[in-house]
């Protein structure tokens, strides 16, 4: 019974891992130095990826967003002379480096 059952728990922790999503929270990161606020991981639920707001002014990135969000959608658009640039991903950590 024993020989049968660490090769289940084994393929259910897998299974559970490969399901947990983890993201980089910063709720404010400037380019000048690293995160200053809302620093950490969140593990996506249901529905949810990763996702990175930049803003940029003049081509330059001023301020950047990393949470787990729920229904993200990639979109870039303009307001106020500013580009604002939404990325989302599903790859653990991989809004930091988006």
């Amino acid at each position: 019974m024993n020989r049968h059952f660490l090769p289940l728990f084994s393929l259910f922790c897998l299974i559970v891992e490969a399901t947990s999503l983890k993201c980089v929270t910063c709720h404010l990161r400037t380019p000048s130095d690293h995160c200053r606020r809302g620093f950490g991981t969140c593990q996506a639920q249901k529905y949810e990826t990763c996702m990175s707001l930049r803003i940029y002014s003049n081509n330059t990135l001023q301020i950047s967003y990393m949470v787990c969000q729920r229904f993200c959608n990639n979109l870039t658009y303009n307001f106020k002379n500013r580009t604002y640039v939404h990325k989302c991903c599903n790859v653990d950590y991989c809004n930091f480096k988006i």
